[in-house]
């Protein structure tokens, strides 16, 4: 288990070269990048991937969607004021960028319609879309109700509470009173 509160070593570097989380080793198979661990992990379980070849590839589309076509412009209009709030350029960039992320968001909108899942059968592209909509979507998502149900319902599974769950109890104060 990765500490975050302490540097990671030249080991871990040379398995995850960025210095980023998540990383995934399992037996010999070492791997980073949510997406492909994601993809692997259901693979390898036979769950959270259709087996039929078109609904398979839409879930798999939808993934790397997600993490291509939908979480840059995001990310740049969330993170540009947060990181950069100093920067004389960082408002104006992100104002400049949000046309084209509610552009990108209307789209996974119209996608999803009045389905419950953005491939039909809950998938490893929800656990990424709704991921990715929940931490960096903000306000903008919010002006989609669509997407904000989509994230709702993505967030009330029992496993998402479990892995929430599981994620904050390693931030916990180990020296903190019960």
């Amino acid at each position: 288990m990765l500490d975050a509160k302490t540097p990671r070593g030249a080991d871990y570097l040379a398995w995850q070269p960025f210095d980023q989380v998540p990383a995934y080793r399992d037996g010999e198979v070492e791997m980073f990048e949510a997406a492909a661990i994601l993809l692997h992990l259901a693979e390898k379980s036979g769950q959270l991937l259709p087996g039929d070849a078109a609904p398979r590839a839409r879930a798999i589309s939808w993934l790397f969607a997600a993490v291509n076509a939908v979480e840059p412009p995001l990310r740049n209009v969330s993170t540009f004021p947060l990181f950069y709030a100093d920067s004389d350029w960082a408002a104006p960039a992100a104002e400049a960028l949000t046309p084209f992320a509610k552009k990108r968001l209307t789209r996974v909108a119209d996608a999803l319609g009045d389905g419950e899942w953005i491939a039909g059968e809950f998938s490893i592209a929800d656990i990424m879309l709704s991921f990715i909509l929940r931490t960096i979507g903000g306000e903008l998502v919010n002006a989609f109700p669509s997407l904000a149900a989509y994230i709702e319902r993505g967030q009330a599974r029992p496993a998402y509470q479990r892995a929430l769950a599981a994620q904050l109890a390693d931030f916990a104060d180990e020296n903190a009173p019960a």
